[in-house]
């Protein structure tokens, strides 16, 4: 699953908690991956584009490989079976500081079993006596165990040689054999960076937000079309944004999952909080929200703040009554659209949709209310139009103590944003009339629109 332009995937395995997300967050350069001092914190695939002396690769983490526990921690494995079938390059972290133990056994063989290109890796080993602590995993059978120190980045150097050592020579190996057949295909020039491929795709980015264990990663897995998040029936499962792209019809679209949102006042765990952090982020860098809202509990206080978070944020949203499928009663569910809209009428008027992500059913009618949304989210104006717009609504209506608009001028998109540049300053309920002469006549429908005013001369 190579990502284009890059050398290719590695793969982050390991049993809980040897510093598989702290090796990942060392290697992308950031603090991406949620780290904290006990096991369990990684539950889904967390993938991050990689560079090192000019060489791209794709890497992922992976929650720890225990298929022998708890339901979750067979539905984790999974994820962690699912990202290691298509690796390139296989890091199989372990603990230097406890040395081998029989999880660690079991993965090596698994490993083992499989055609993987393997780097083992002794992590924690932050000194020369803990370096040489690593040759007693040379009994794991996967040669010659990489000390490094996540944490300080100590020899991560020396181990980001060896990968990039590990896929160019896995792509020379792949041009080798299909260069007869693909005479024009990418290969590596001089200085070991893969040549002659496309580009990553700058793709809209689609954030599934709510509260916790109302279905979002259900409904990911639905629209991604593969089992890519942890599902269990368990509130918080997921811990971070996890994101995909997605091929449709109306070109690619990036989908993020994130981790359900809470009151910060009910916010007790560290991790969870940190899981707060990076859904708060994905909100502020997405071009659209699906609000997912489960439609037996109905709208909840929660719910509603959650909805002025994204909408403070300038992400149109689409709200999805989930769980449709278990409410039977006709008035009921006329009642929960009614309840729904009125609850949510601060946001103007988003598309409301009932589905099942659990089925599938309704899912089907989400694809062209997100191309439409998307669109508007990204429409510009021209400013003729824009004062010709403006003009007949102070016609018909003209703002009060002669205060009046001169000129204006869309100065952004993503939102659409517009600058009024006016003579005196302008009541709060005359921009909200004007800002709706803009949504009717341009057809924004549920996008927030943002309007700055400039007073003449000021």
């Amino acid at each position: 699953m190579s990502t284009p332009g890059s050398l290719g995937t590695v793969v982050i395995v390991g049993r809980p908690n040897v510093g598989k997300s702290t090796l990942f967050n060392r290697v992308v350069g950031g603090q991406v991956a949620i780290v904290e001092d006990r096991p369990g914190i990684t539950r889904d695939r967390k993938e991050h584009e990689a560079e090192w002396l000019g060489n791209h690769f794709t890497v992922i983490d992976t929650g720890g490989w225990m298929p022998g526990g708890s339901e979750l921690d067979a539905k984790v494995s999974k994820q962690v079976e699912s990202a290691v079938s298509a690796a390139d390059v296989v890091l199989f972290v372990v603990d230097a500081a406890t040395g081998v133990l029989d999880e660690d056994e079991a993965i090596a063989n698994w490993l083992r079993r499989g055609r993987h290109s393997t780097v083992l890796v002794a992590n924690k080993a932050d000194n020369d006596r803990r370096e040489d602590e690593r040759w007693q995993f040379l009994s794991l059978g996967l040669g010659d165990p990489v000390p490094v120190s996540a944490l300080h980045g100590r020899r991560a150097g020396d181990l980001l040689d060896i990968v990039i050592e590990h896929l160019g020579q896995r792509v020379l190996d792949g041009a080798d054999e299909e260069s007869a057949d693909d005479p024009d295909g990418a290969v590596i020039d001089d200085d070991g960076v893969l040549d002659g491929a496309s580009e990553v795709i700058d793709a809209p980015r689609v954030a599934i937000v709510g509260r916790p264990n109302v279905g979002k990663s259900t409904l990911f897995n639905r629209l991604v079309g593969s089992e890519r998040s942890v599902v269990h029936d368990l509130a918080g499962t997921t811990r971070d944004s996890v994101d995909t792209v997605v091929e449709t019809d109306d070109g690619p679209l990036v989908f993020v999952d994130t981790a359900g949102m809470r009151r910060k006042a009910r916010i007790d765990d560290s991790a969870e909080y940190y899981s707060l952090v990076r859904a708060l982020r994905s909100i502020d860098d997405a071009d659209i929200a699906l609000l997912v809202i489960d439609a037996v509990e109905g709208v909840t206080g929660q719910d509603q703040r959650l909805a002025e978070r994204v909408d403070a944020a300038g992400c149109p949203i689409v709200v999805l009554l989930n769980k449709w499928e278990t409410i039977d009663d006709v008035e009921r569910r006329e009642a929960v659209v009614a309840e729904t809209r009125r609850k949510l009428g601060f946001l103007g008027d988003p598309p409301v949709l009932r589905i099942s992500a659990l089925t599938g059913k309704g899912v089907h009618r989400l694809r062209p209310i997100l191309a439409e949304a998307i669109g508007q989210y990204h429409r510009r104006v021209p400013t003729r139009s824009v004062n010709e717009v403006l003009a007949a609504a102070q016609q018909r209506q003209p703002a009060p103590d002669g205060a009046r608009v001169l000129y204006a001028v869309q100065g952004a998109a993503e939102p659409p944003t517009f600058t009024l540049f006016v003579n005196r300053e302008l009541r709060r309920d005359y921009l909200r009339y004007l800002e709706r002469s803009l949504r009717e006549a341009f057809e924004f429908g549920s996008t927030p629109l943002k309007l700055r005013v400039r007073r003449r001369g000021g």
